[in-house]
């Protein structure tokens, strides 16, 4: 079956959009946009419960700057595809979820030295 070209100016809707229906485009345009801007929002690195306790009991503080430099340095390395980085910082060693941007294990600088770390795929020096 062959259909004949039509320019497109030629070819018309069957319904033209009613009221209801321009209101609906644009309500999902809004949807759209919001999600457009939570996709590129940099949320911070969430802490699974393991990661946590390992701060905790290791006591490993870390200020405001440092984490969202490190949420920075994870999203970039997220999208050069690497999903388990390894973060080195002056006083810690992160192991990092990418895809789930969520730190898995903590261990203090000290504790990081002659470690092998397994299930990595990429490094971060964030050391001063």
């Amino acid at each position: 079956m062959h259909i004949p070209y039509q320019p497109l100016a030629a070819v018309q809707t069957a319904h033209p959009p009613t009221k209801k229906s321009v209101k609906t485009a644009q309500s999902n345009t809004g949807s759209f946009q919001e999600a457009l801007q939570a996709a590129t929002t940099k949320e911070p690195l969430k802490l699974s419960k393991h990661a946590e306790m390992r701060m905790k009991e290791r006591q490993i503080h870390m200020s405001e700057e440092q984490w969202i430099r490190v949420t920075e340095k994870v999203h970039e390395a997220k999208a050069k595809g690497i999903s388990q980085p390894l973060v080195l910082t002056n006083d810690a060693a992160l192991v990092v979820s990418a895809q789930n941007e969520t730190v898995v294990t903590v261990l203090s600088e000290r504790e990081a030295t002659d470690k092998i770390f397994t299930n990595i795929d990429g490094t971060i020096v964030l050391k001063r």
